[in-house]
């Protein structure tokens, strides 16, 4: 069971690491808002089957406020991450997204006081020198759609805090389809004002895939995985996701990375194996919901 269970987070990495390739081409069509909002309301209703509905009478109400809380902050870390893929490559926003969880104990401890880790301490410089290496190519010129997924990573932080804070306290699957609505319904409604509306096949497709494989698909087996198999090791196997996304960027879309770069990734994946030596890892991956996808 422990290696199906490990296999199974295995998949749900390389699909998460697709699914930039995904936004990648939705972002060359210039969607933001209306794409999120379509595929994380695509999301929620594919998710409305798992819920326990019997069992939400014995969770309090507070519930619909933390689940509120948790969607507007998934609404603003999806947006930065889909506007950065605009202007960056899939394989950099795939490493610079996984920055979120090294950044997880440094909102802890801004937001709740927690003194971090002295291993978080050295995780979040290692990641700083991979994100600069990444995205700059060893020259001092930070690239527009890399600074983008870099405030995003932030948020992401700040949703997976919240969700270890919180949401264990509430039924998961109603908290999930929650979140996932709120956030759809933040970018429908700001896409119409700012976006025209845009319909190709390929934008519908990529849509479908990140709503019904990445988000749906992948955290109901993750749920199940994650019940069969130690947090840290769940996190190491879930962090490959950055990995698959430079290469799916390269077999997909043709996008190479320079020597400098491809230094930047490793010392990027490294910050987060590192990060995940201490006991920070069960946080992080109680609710690893929609980071980065």
């Amino acid at each position: 069971m422990r290696l199906k269970a490990d296999l199974t987070l295995l998949f749900i990495a390389v699909i998460w690491g697709t699914a930039f390739v995904a936004q990648r081409l939705a972002g060359q069509l210039g969607s933001v808002y209306l794409f999120n909002g379509v595929r994380y309301t695509l999301a929620g209703l594919v998710v409305i089957p798992f819920v326990r509905w019997e069992a939400l009478s014995a969770y309090p109400r507070t519930q619909f406020k933390w689940m509120a809380a948790a969607g507007f902050l998934l609404f603003i870390a999806a947006a930065f991450q889909q506007a950065g893929m605009q202007y960056t490559t899939a394989g950099n926003a795939g490493f610079i997204t996984s920055l979120y969880v090294v950044l997880v104990p440094v909102v802890l401890f801004f937001g709740w006081k927690e003194k971090p880790h002295w291993l978080s301490i050295v995780s979040v410089g290692m990641a700083g020198a991979g994100a600069y290496l990444l995205s700059t190519s060893g020259q001092f010129e930070v690239q527009r759609g890399d600074a983008l997924e870099l405030v995003g990573a932030l948020f992401w932080a700040m949703h997976v805090a919240l969700l270890g804070k919180f949401a264990s306290r509430f039924e998961p699957m109603s908290f999930s389809v929650g979140q996932l609505f709120v956030c759809g319904l933040l970018n429908l409604i700001l896409g119409i004002f700012v976006e025209q509306p845009v319909f190709t096949w390929t934008l519908a497709g990529t849509a479908i895939y990140t709503a019904v494989m990445s988000l749906g698909l992948c955290y109901t087996l993750q749920v199940w995985a994650q019940r069969h198999t130690p947090p840290a090791d769940a996190a190491l196997i879930l962090s490959l996701e950055s990995v698959f996304a430079v290469l799916a960027g390269w077999l997909l879309l043709n996008e190479l990375l320079t020597g400098i770069q491809i230094l930047g990734c490793i010392i990027i994946f490294l910050a987060v194996g590192l990060s995940q030596l201490k006991g920070y890892s069960g946080t992080i991956d109680r609710n690893h919901l929609v980071e980065g996808r």
